[in-house]
């Protein structure tokens, strides 16, 4: 562990010491103000919406610098926090493994080599880099051939030992498979576009040439590794129905549906069915356009030897660079490969159960009470997560004093900021108010279950922490009551104006999303 323990501790006895010789002088300076009475009557208010009707709602929110706690309801109840999770995953990354980290996807050659011929195997190793591209293969394909090899007697070997082999997130559910958001995880994978969805494929559907004939299929990448089964049809005219199923334990993708001639391209992101081959099949094909053949076969899962020299590396972005499409796009995939990099960075094991000890191991140390939650993966998609919002709270306002926090705060979703690389997945929400390119959050989505937790700076020029859980509602979404806490939330002040008595503006609509998914989960995204 990076932490240094004993600072820290060192600190909380500090505290205590100073609270025990402060007395009853502590309850006088926690009485509420009248600005904070206002600001719970306001939220009670926002929280006592029929939408919650029979719902669990926990809300808390703390002054930074002060550690004040300026509202709290059901703050230590434990609830499901859907991508909320995320700030767990995120900010035990930058400090463990540091901002400045990369994966590394090498290629080497395990055999004497002579007048181009390799007379051994080829090894793709995988370093669970989930921002490598197509493009990026085409690169170390061109690498190995300058290098010289025009043949591979052997085999083409994919390596992807980094991580284990459980490619399914804890408790994730089967109807989620089939979707990008829940991509397999694997050292060794392919991303199809810069949003970095690795473990995906394109598949696009243009007007066949008349009506009557089927559409034409492509991938983005093209590639060998999905089959495409289409029984779709062209029309003259009418709405286009095209849909994209990837049956369950296989790579045929049946395409179905209408388009009419003149229509715009249909496209959808499809998950594949074991990463570690699709990378090797685009690697293949990329070697082959580079003048390198491969006589032997492609072998999946297994270790590059320590005799294998080597011929080619591609190193990806660093972590810091990564926290952009990570938190902005809450990115799935992203979370689950930083929590096995974590295990094996730590411990050696690329899994789920290290990864997940080393979060707990960061957060606790950090002042959250990991006794009072559970954390089952990296990105919040398992329902099976229980954060209490105060632990988020205390997250939020502890790693203030990290080296890192800029890096990351500015990584937050911002509220209302058009720019999808700022603004995120809260691109589309509270703009034109005094929330708007103030908040800095990370929000989550699940059926029943939605929340929104970061900061905001008030109308004091304070900044506050706060974390807003909602859970067991039946209406379809419920962005709009967080959405108004957060506005309320930035116009707070403390000063006896008529703006700190004013009542909060209801919040602008949210983007209509599919139930129980981030609006970036929806591809073309709508936020």
């Amino acid at each position: 562990m990076h932490r240094r323990l004993f600072p820290r501790a060192l600190a909380v006895l500090v505290l205590v010491a100073t609270a025990a010789t402060a007395g009853a002088t502590t309850a006088t300076a926690e009485a509420p103000t009248p600005a904070q009475t206002r600001l719970h009557t306001t939220i009670d208010a926002i929280l006592a919406d029929s939408r919650l009707d029979g719902a669990q709602a926990g809300v808390v929110v703390v002054d930074t610098t002060t550690g004040r706690t300026l509202y709290d309801r059901n703050g230590t109840r434990r609830l499901i926090p859907a991508s909320n999770t995320k700030l767990l995953t995120s900010a035990a990354a930058m400090e463990l493994l540091g901002p400045g980290h990369r994966f590394t996807t090498d290629v080497s050659a395990d055999g004497p080599r002579h007048a181009g011929m390799l007379s051994g195997d080829l090894y793709l190793r995988g370093g669970g880099d989930p921002t490598i591209l197509a493009a990026d293969y085409d690169r170390l394909a061109e690498q190995v051939a300058a290098a010289g090899v025009r043949v591979v007697a052997g085999n083409l070997v994919a390596d992807d030992t980094r991580y284990d082999n459980d490619r399914l997130g804890p408790d994730w559910t089967w109807d989620d498979e089939p979707y990008y958001y829940a991509a397999q995880v694997s050292a060794l994978t392919v991303a199809p576009d810069t949003d970095y969805d690795a473990g995906t494929v394109i598949v696009n559907a243009a007007p066949g040439t008349r009506a009557g004939t089927r559409p034409k299929i492509t991938m983005t990448p093209d590639n060998g590794w999905l089959r495409i089964e289409n029984r779709a049809e062209t029309v003259a005219e009418g709405e286009t129905t095209i849909s994209f199923e990837r049956e369950h334990g296989g790579n045929t993708v049946v395409v179905t549906g209408q388009i009419a001639l003149g229509a715009a391209t249909e496209r959808d992101w499809v998950t594949v069915w074991e990463p570690t081959g699709y990378a090797a099949d685009v690697f293949r094909s990329a070697l082959r356009r580079h003048g390198v053949r491969v006589l032997g076969r492609t072998v999946l899962g297994t270790a590059t030897p320590d005799t294998a020299k080597p011929l080619a590396r591609h190193d990806s972005m660093p972590l810091a660079d990564l926290m952009v499409p990570f938190l902005k796009l809450s990115n799935n995939g992203h979370a689950e490969v930083l929590t096995k990099e974590l295990g094996r960075v730590l411990s050696g094991s690329g899994t789920w159960a290290a990864g997940l000890s080393a979060i707990s191991g960061y957060v606790g140390d950090a002042g959250v009470d990991t006794g009072t939650l559970r954390q089952r993966d990296g990105s919040g998609l398992s329902r099976r997560n229980f954060v209490p919002p105060t632990q988020f709270v205390t997250l939020l306002s502890e790693v203030r004093a990290e080296p890192w926090f800029a890096t990351w705060y500015a990584a937050l979703p911002v509220a209302g900021n058009p720019n999808r690389l700022v603004g995120g997945t809260l691109r589309s929400r509270m703009g034109g108010t005094a929330a708007a390119n103030n908040v800095h959050a990370k929000t989550g989505s699940l059926t029943g279950a939605s929340a929104l937790s970061g900061y905001v700076t008030n109308a004091d020029g304070r900044l506050l922490a706060f974390s807003i859980v909602l859970n067991n509602y039946l209406t379809s979404s419920v962005k709009g009551l967080e959405d108004q806490i957060a506005i309320a939330l930035a116009g707070y002040t403390e000063r006896e104006t008529a703006a700190g008595r004013r009542t909060v503006p209801a919040a602008p609509e949210s983007p209509r999303v599919p139930e129980g998914r981030e609006c970036s989960w929806v591809k073309p995204a709508l936020c």
